[in-house]
């Protein structure tokens, strides 16, 4: 499939999927003409890109975490254990600025006047 296809079923810009290939991230094939040629993988594969863009990750880890996704699943395979304790920590990190972000939530909250509203 062409980048516009691939763009229109996940929703990433085709200027993001051309970065995610300059990052390493996609490897599509290349048309005769030149064109990039996306297999059905694809969409898969930046679906899981966005997510874990979404989660803090930076593409240098995304890069060594996608050879380890196993059956389009989120799931690391178990020949990838040495991502664990860098995950654990990322995930450590996230929580903490979760709570500050809660903590500064709450301040804006008791200066506008305004009652905490679980969202």
């Amino acid at each position: 499939m062409r980048i516009s296809e691939l763009s229109r079923q996940t929703g990433a810009t085709p200027r993001a999927l051309r970065y995610y290939e300059e990052q390493g991230l996609l490897r599509p094939a290349r048309r005769s003409s030149g064109y990039r040629d996306y297999d059905a993988r694809a969409v898969q594969t930046v679906r899981h890109i966005q997510l874990l863009l979404s989660a803090g990750l930076g593409t240098t880890a995304i890069g060594e975490i996608l050879p380890c996704i196993v059956d389009g699943t989120t799931v690391l395979a178990p020949t990838c254990p040495e991502l664990l304790d860098a995950l654990a920590e990322e995930r450590s990190r996230i929580t903490k600025s979760m709570a500050k972000l809660a903590e500064a939530r709450g301040i804006l909250d008791q200066l506008i006047g305004a009652r905490a509203n679980p969202r």
